[in-house]
């Protein structure tokens, strides 16, 4: 990755990172789950947004989370970027902490693309993910996992 000397997004491949992916992960009977939702499309997905013209990586993820799921937390720290080969989409992950107890469930009404209903859950790090994960997703999801460890 090439130095970023201002405030443009780094480089990734040759392309801009373009996309700002939070990671909220809790502990819950000695296993690590992750923050996930099902769109009402029946896909499950990440959170996941763009960023802004001249927007930092830390700060797309804040808002993303927010806008997405309600969600107020701090960024603890970048866990990279991942090229997904999907629609030009190049991925920065932040690693987010928040202060308090999340639900096991919850559903969120999101003003995204005129508004959505997301149903957020965890996802275990260790468990597969099922059928209905749009497919990029499942890939961001084992960047993670790997990202992780």
């Amino acid at each position: 990755m090439m130095a970023n000397t201002n405030n443009s997004p780094p480089l990734f491949s040759g392309k801009k990172m373009n996309r700002a992916c939070p990671i909220v992960l809790r502990n819950k009977n000695n296993q690590l789950e992750l923050l996930a939702f099902k769109h009402p499309n029946g896909e499950g997905q990440l959170v996941k947004g763009k960023l802004n013209a001249g927007e930092a990586l830390e700060n797309a993820c804040i808002r993303e989370l927010e806008e997405e799921s309600g969600i107020q937390a701090q960024v603890v720290r970048q866990l990279g970027t991942w090229d997904s080969n999907f629609k030009n989409q190049v991925w920065g992950f932040c690693l987010m902490h928040y202060d308090g107890i999340l639900p096991d469930t919850w559903d969120f009404d999101t003003k995204d693309d005129g508004g959505h209903i997301f149903s957020f859950f965890w996802q275990p790090l260790n468990s597969p993910l099922n059928d209905n994960w749009k497919e990029v997703h499942k890939n961001g999801f084992q960047y993670i996992k790997n990202a992780l460890a």
